[in-house]
Formats: structure tokens, sequence, C-alpha cells
């Protein structure tokens, strides 16, 4: 028997292409419909903080405001937007906000000028200006302006602030009372 060999040689294989994201979907710039739209308000935590930095950034929008008293600590309702409030604050050198929280809001607190010290049950933090610290509903915490310079402060909190509870120094002791001065 007699055979013959007629195997044909084999086509070449092209290689398999990876597709980037772009190109499998597109531009996302060019496709409008999947773009959220810009919120007019700030909604999450990192949306707060963004506001803080954007308005600390802006000088001009607050420095004119800030006054220095050295009786007691002064503050400004800088702005109110719908489930939020922003205040400026200043501090002498000694002054403090007292052990205290923010009752069920949250907020974020933004250093501007100067130094502040933050003491808490598990420490001290040293605050200068562009730091910012985000604070949990109950966070109960002192802020004191240890320096022999004046410091300025913009908090942000959300929902509005609608008690300070000043807590105790004495752990022994658990009763506390409100007051109505952001810190």
């Amino acid at each position: 028997m007699n055979s013959t060999n007629s195997a044909t040689p084999a086509a070449p294989v092209a290689p398999a292409t990876v597709e980037s994201d772009l190109q499998i979907a597109g531009d996302i710039l060019a496709v409008q419909h999947l773009l959220q739209p810009a919120r007019e308000h700030p909604a999450t935590v990192a949306e707060f903080a963004g506001l803080a930095r954007s308005i600390a950034e802006d000088r001009a929008s607050w420095e004119h405001l800030v006054r220095y008293d050295a009786t007691t600590r002064w503050y400004h309702r800088l702005r109110t937007g719908p489930g939020y409030e922003v205040w400026l604050l200043s501090w002498v050198p000694g002054q403090g906000s007292g052990l205290h929280d923010h009752g069920a809001s949250s907020g974020v607190m933004t250093v501007l000028e100067g130094e502040l010290t933050e003491h808490t049950p598990r420490g001290r933090n040293t605050h200068r200006p562009g730091t910012q610290r985000v604070l949990a509903p109950g966070y109960a915490h002192e802020v004191v302006n240890d320096t022999l310079d004046g410091a300025v402060s913009l908090h942000v909190y959300f929902p509005g602030l609608t008690e300070m509870p000043m807590h105790s120094c004495s752990p022994a002791e658990s009763a506390s009372e409100s007051a109505s001065v952001p810190a």
C-alpha cells in the first residue's frame, strides 16, 4: 500500500488581542449618560472633607472675618447647606474647648492658621495648617491652642450641630451638660 502525505501547512494563528477598557467601553467622557451629575452639596465624608479643603484654599472668603477674643472663643457660622453647616473659629493662646463631643453630628476639623492640640482619651495630636481630622458622632475630644500665637480652624458638621455635650475631666463623673458653642 502506497500512502502519500497530503498534509497542508497550517495557517498562521493570529495572536489573541487584548482590548483595553477604553476599547471595550469607549471613551467614558464621550458617553455622557454614564456620568453622574455633580452634586450641588456634599453628601459623603470625603465630600465634606473636600468642601473644607476648598474653603481653606479660598482665604479671601474667610480671612477678613476672623476675630480674636481673649475672654471667650470666637466663632462664626460661615455657611449652611442641606444637612450641614460650616463654622470658622479662632483661638488665642491658651484657649480650649473643654472635653466635649458633637452629639449626633459627624465633623471635619481643618486647621487654617497656627497650631492646635487635640486631647483624646487615646492621647494627644498636634494639628498644623492643612491638617484635617474627621470626627464621628459621639467622639470626645478637647482642642487647645497650646502655642504663643493665634490659631484659626474650620469645622464642617453634618448634620448641622444641634448639641455639644461637655464631659467631665474626671472619668468617675459621668454627668454631662450641653452647650451650643461649636468646636
